[in-house]
């Protein structure tokens, strides 16, 4: 399954976006991470496959909202509230089979990064 994300831009603090990735097939859990220079990709939010349970880090908790739509195979981040350290290259990601979206060792497939950057 190949995964793209989209919907990165420039944003002012306090502003609001919302990222999308376009899976081409059927996954199961699945999440956004994010990565700054200089810094190790993190896991932000995880969703699982039925959209029910969702996990979220603390720096997120609160400003972001992970949901999907399995019919459209779509994944999506409300992200609001935005601050200056939530600068950084969005990933989305899914996890092998019968693994827990809630932990990062659980992501095996990615998709390509999209830039969020806030200014002040």
């Amino acid at each position: 399954v190949q995964l793209q994300a989209s919907g990165g831009g420039l944003v002012q603090a306090g502003g609001s976006l919302r990222l999308s990735c376009a899976a081409s097939g059927r996954t199961y859990g699945m999440g956004w991470f994010r990565q700054s220079p200089g810094k190790e990709r993190d896991l932000v939010a995880g969703i699982s496959w039925s959209g029910v349970d969702k996990y979220y880090s603390d720096s997120v908790k609160g400003r972001f909202t992970i949901s999907r739509d399995n019919a459209k195979h779509t994944l999506y981040l409300q992200m609001n509230s935005l601050k200056l350290e939530d600068t950084a290259d969005y990933y989305c990601a899914a996890v092998r089979m019968g693994e827990p979206f809630y932990t990062a060792p659980s992501y095996d497939n990615w998709g390509q990064g999209t830039q969020v950057t806030v200014s002040s």
